[in-house]
């Protein structure tokens, strides 16, 4: 993992005898090679990042049923769930599949396994409705960044889900009224609207979506035609609003972010979300603090703090006016000190998207 890699894996590794193969951070191109499929000893597989070529399909891991970690991450596959039985998995504690091409329904045999906790299928074309149970330890389920439809199941209350940008909820999308989001004592969700004869008329969205998530879904009713901001800063780990040089008031980010969760501001003004699971490291903090005074900025003080995430980290800005906007991001490094040793800082490689949506 983590080299500069490039043409197809090679067909000889599926002649090996292995039980742990990961192949991470590089540049290979597919599809993946289907001699993997005879590596059915493996208790962990980690392939990510397979930047071009043709497409793959979930067949090769149909045998290897002894996994426990089965990571397959931004590999251009395109197939379904139910081209594997994932009930031969007894023993599959995480499942990555994110990034990928993955359509059709999410089968209930996958959420029942008993030795399921993380399950990350984001970022795919999953349609239809979530399965109406879980097994006993899964507890860490993304699925942002799909086309799911339906209601929250009950199970959700127990569990870190992740369902930023799907379908789930009612679709307002008529320009004739002004909605105003009410809470109510029971948290449905009811819209007050004002039609052109003046007459007031409330009715409920009853979708009963945990708190936020209306405004984070790819058809939100929040603010529809009448925008709340034109501006918002935010500095990412701290705790407390910090005034920056830029006359900008930087609230605080200090929520906890677990393996597959969201975050938004009560307002709302702003939200953030986080997938991923720290793989080689345990009791990992999803904040990490710095006394190191950086020279170059005026703004020291927003850089004590930072959020981290092992995989994707998005922001979002809720009911902002239509315009031209300015977006600034600031970075520092202090994770890693700058002197001449093994320990010395690197150089960093990240990806950053500015999606812009109006209404």
């Amino acid at each position: 993992s983590d080299n500069d890699f490039t043409g197809q894996i090679p067909d000889y590794i599926g002649s090996w005898n292995l039980t742990d193969l990961r192949f991470q951070g590089n540049s290979f191109q597919g599809p993946l090679p289907a001699t993997l499929s005879n590596l059915v000893q493996l208790t962990s597989l980690r392939i990510g990042d397979i930047v071009n070529g043709s497409s793959s399909s979930l067949a090769f891991i149909s045998n290897m049923t002894s996994l426990n970690t089965l990571v397959l991450r931004n590999c251009r596959i395109s197939d379904t769930l139910l081209s594997v039985n994932f009930s031969k998995f007894t023993s599959l504690n995480l499942l990555d599949l994110s990034f990928n091409n993955i359509t059709g329904q999410v089968p209930q045999t996958l959420l029942n396994l008993n030795s399921l906790g993380f399950l990350f299928l984001g970022n795919n074309s999953l349609s239809g409705s979530l399965p109406s149970s879980v097994g006993p330890m899964l507890k860490n389920l993304d699925f942002s960044y799909n086309q799911l439809t339906g209601s929250v199941p009950s199970w959700a209350r127990n569990s870190q889900l992740n369902l930023v940008a799907n379908n789930f909820g009612a679709d307002i999308s008529s320009n004739r009224f002004v909605h105003i989001m009410i809470p109510t004592s029971s948290k449905l969700l009811c819209s007050l609207s004002l039609n052109f004869e003046f007459k007031m008329l409330i009715f409920c969205i009853c979708s009963a979506l945990p708190t936020g998530l209306d405004c984070l879904q790819r058809n939100t009713p929040c603010f529809l035609g009448s925008p709340k901001s034109s501006s918002f800063a935010v500095d990412c780990g701290s705790d407390r609003p910090i005034s920056g040089s830029d006359n900008s008031l930087y609230q605080p980010d200090a929520a906890t972010l677990g393996a597959a969760s969201y975050y938004v501001t009560g307002e709302p003004t702003w939200g953030a979300s986080n997938v991923g699971r720290f793989m080689d490291a345990s009791n990992v903090s999803s904040i990490i603090y710095s006394s190191h005074q950086f020279l170059n900025t005026l703004d020291t003080e927003l850089f004590r703090n930072a959020r981290m995430s092992p995989s994707s980290l998005r922001y979002y800005g809720i009911g902002l006016e239509n315009g031209n906007y300015t977006v600034t991001l600031q970075f520092a490094e202090f994770a890693f000190p700058d002197a001449q040793s093994w320990k010395s800082r690197g150089r960093r490689v990240f990806d950053i998207y500015v999606q812009v949506g109006s209404r």
